[in-house]
């Protein structure tokens, strides 16, 4: 097992927790200030990396900090957190009971990594899984910028880039 924990200086700790209005906790490991290694999970194949994640009470919390002014969390970033949450119970070993989305306008939301986010989860995955293996991708905006950063774009026959 690969146990992954970034060395933070104090003074960046301070700065770090500042910037990203970052709950209290350890800070275990931190994607922001220098890449750090992605987590595996064996049972869905897939991997990813958290913008960090603090341990509090004995718990690794998953965050994630998203750009854009939103009042409330994006559909997809719930999703995205919840890859995480996955990724993080798998490699810890432990439970992992929520994920926090933090907004660049303060907004902060702790999203549950309960029963109905674990399945919505699995049936995302299972639907990217067909898309990607029917060839049968749909484009479901209009945004430019969101097709030349989306992981789906080399299978995409409609993108707009």
């Amino acid at each position: 097992m690969l146990i992954i924990i970034t060395k933070i200086k104090k003074k960046n700790i301070r700065i770090l927790k500042d910037k990203y209005n970052i709950q209290e906790g350890i800070i275990t490991y931190s994607d922001l200030n220098k890449p750090a290694r992605p987590f595996f999970s064996n049972r869905y194949s897939i991997s990813g990396k958290p913008d960090y994640i603090v341990k509090k009470n004995n718990k690794f919390i998953p965050v994630e900090i998203k750009t854009g002014s939103h009042i409330k969390p994006q559909t997809n970033h719930i999703i995205q957190l919840a890859c995480y949450c996955h990724l993080v119970e798998e490699h810890y070993k432990t439970f992992v009971p929520y994920g926090i989305l933090v907004y660049e306008n303060g907004y902060k939301f702790k999203i549950p990594f309960d029963p109905k986010l674990r399945y919505e989860f699995e049936q995302n995955l299972k639907k990217i899984r067909k898309a990607i293996n029917t060839g049968k991708i749909v484009r479901n905006h209009n945004n430019k910028n969101k097709c030349k950063n989306c992981s789906m774009k080399n299978y995409c026959k409609n993108k707009l880039i």
